[in-house]
């Protein structure tokens, strides 16, 4: 299935945020939207599922393998939020209900768009836990967010988002709350998912250092627009826009350039 954003406006209060955003995610691929803050990067995923905050509106087109998704019915939406969309944030701890156990978070999906029963469901969320590696499953899926570090609490998301397999998952700074290594570990976990079940990805994220590990090509945001769109190795390589240029100069980890370190 293919993604295929046109000319996106999001608009806040009659101020253009995002301003005629386009890209395509072909079945498969791993695209990376990178950009500053305030970019509008977050936003342009979020019109995507029609997540939106209040007094935002999207105009344009979003096609998800070719059904119009601006205007669709929030419960048609919803529909595919989950099931064929998977989201997963930047901040678990908001994410994630602090008074639910693990499991039942994770069952929460598959419950509702597979109408699988309770002993069902949590054999597959102790199953989706184990996929993600969380150690442990059985015991883990009976904690709640707080008794999880923050590496584990972002496998748990993932494991949400990842619980129905989808064909896309959308990843919004997922890394951005955590240390070097755990961060390392996420991505790893990503790359190994999306390559194992063919899922497509798009990554957001304002760290090129990041996107070089994830991603196979980039979309680069300013004040709401595209200025680049090329592949991660020609972004690292051969930045065109100042953005870009600006973006390698102020990447925070240490980046794989062909012919050696950065």
């Amino acid at each position: 299935m293919t993604l295929e954003v046109q000319e996106l406006v999001v608009t806040v209060d009659g101020r253009r945020v995002v301003d005629g955003v386009s890209f395509t995610v072909p079945d498969g691929a791993r695209i990376g939207l990178i950009g500053e803050s305030g970019s509008g990067k977050s936003l342009t995923a979020l019109a995507v599922l029609g997540l939106l905050p209040h007094g935002a509106e999207a105009s344009g087109s979003v096609r998800w393998n070719g059904r119009e998704l601006i205007g669709l019915p929030d419960r048609e939406l919803a529909s595919l939020r989950g099931d064929d969309i998977g989201i997963v944030f930047q901040e678990p701890r908001t994410a994630l209900n602090p008074i639910r156990s693990i499991g039942r978070q994770i069952a929460e999906s598959v419950r509702i768009h597979e109408n699988l029963g309770r002993r069902a469901a949590r054999t597959r969320a102790v199953a989706e836990a184990g996929r993600v590696f969380l150690p442990d499953p059985e015991r883990i899926v009976a904690r709640y967010p707080h008794e999880l570090s923050g590496g584990q609490r972002q496998r748990a998301a993932i494991a949400i988002a990842l619980a129905c397999r989808p064909r896309l998952l959308i990843a919004d700074e997922p890394t951005t709350a955590l240390d070097v290594t755990t961060q390392d570990d996420i991505l790893r976990l990503l790359q190994q998912l999306t390559d194992s079940s063919g899922m497509s990805l798009v990554f957001i994220t304002h760290d090129l250092a990041v996107l070089s590990q994830i991603a196979t090509d980039g979309v680069v945001l300013a004040e709401g627009r595209v200025v680049e769109s090329a592949s991660v190795h020609d972004l690292l390589t051969a930045p065109r826009s100042p953005v870009t240029q600006a973006l390698l100069r102020d990447a925070t980890t240490t980046l794989w350039r062909p012919g050696g370190a950065l």
